[in-house]
């Protein structure tokens, strides 16, 4: 166990599932107390039942669609906890559709999900960040770094997020907040399936990710959480305003 961790407190962002699941586990097996934060209360609460009961668990259903929610789910938290160390935002949605063919609606609401949530969660934090010296791990992709065809707002939305990742990292530094973001690439988790792809397409669209990552496999969330816990760490206390591709090579490469 990880002294430095003890007695933190994190607020992670689509703890019910994949990466952000996985990262409130790790955390808590590091002594953080974890707000798990999702729609989905049922799935959250399985993600509670797998965490060690040392680490204190506070369990807000929130959409973070809405303002309001996002708004109350940041007030719970600092009332529960008196304070807040770090943020881990996880939540993400993806969905298909071009240039030709993406809607404002559909776009506005993948963009809603990955990146207007992610700013203001930060921008709320950012007085109790600079009380604890606090740090933010956004949650990219892949696509933030490479475009890929047919699936436009997301590409779009994670680039976004790399670059708020950057510039917040500059603007609080001098509170000694530091922002960082991890770029996966195809990762198991529910991402693709609750995007509308079924589950033979999904499993042909992981058959075909072997040979588009250079180390022939697709990746696991417990390897990303790995990597967040350490930028939410003191072990990378001089680490800001990196975007950090954990995704097998798959960025070094050309499409194909």
């Amino acid at each position: 166990m990880d002294n430095q961790h003890r007695n933190k407190v994190a607020l992670v962002t689509g703890a019910s599932s994949g990466i952000g699941k996985a990262t409130a586990i790790r955390l808590a097996q590091e002594a953080v107390d974890v707000v798990l934060v999702s729609r989905n209360r049922e799935a959250l609460e399985e993600t509670v039942r797998l965490i060690d009961d040392t680490s204190e668990k506070l369990v807000i259903p929130a959409d973070l669609t809405h303002e309001k929610e996002i708004r109350d789910c940041f007030q719970q938290t600092v009332n529960h906890f008196g304070r807040l160390d770090i943020i881990i935002n996880a939540a993400g949605i993806i969905d298909t559709g071009t240039v030709e063919n993406t809607n404002l609606n559909a776009w506005d609401y993948m963009f809603d999900i990955n990146l207007r949530s992610v700013f203001l969660l930060m921008q709320l934090a950012v007085p109790y960040l600079e009380k604890t010296r606090g740090a933010i791990v956004n949650v990219s992709s892949v696509t933030g770094l490479r475009a890929f065809p047919g699936v436009l707002a997301y590409c779009v939305s994670k680039a976004g997020v790399d670059q708020l990742t950057r510039c917040a990292a500059l603007e609080l530094a001098d509170k000694g907040i530091r922002v960082n973001a991890v770029n996966p690439g195809v990762i198991r988790t529910e991402l693709h399936l609750r995007g509308g792809m079924d589950e033979k397409a999904y499993e042909a669209f992981v058959e075909h990710s072997k040979t588009t990552h250079p180390l022939g496999r697709i990746g696991n969330p417990e390897e990303v959480a790995e990597l967040i816990v350490f930028l939410a760490s003191d072990r990378s206390d001089w680490m800001t305003g990196t975007t950090i591709s954990i995704d097998g090579g798959r960025a070094q490469t050309c499409a194909r």
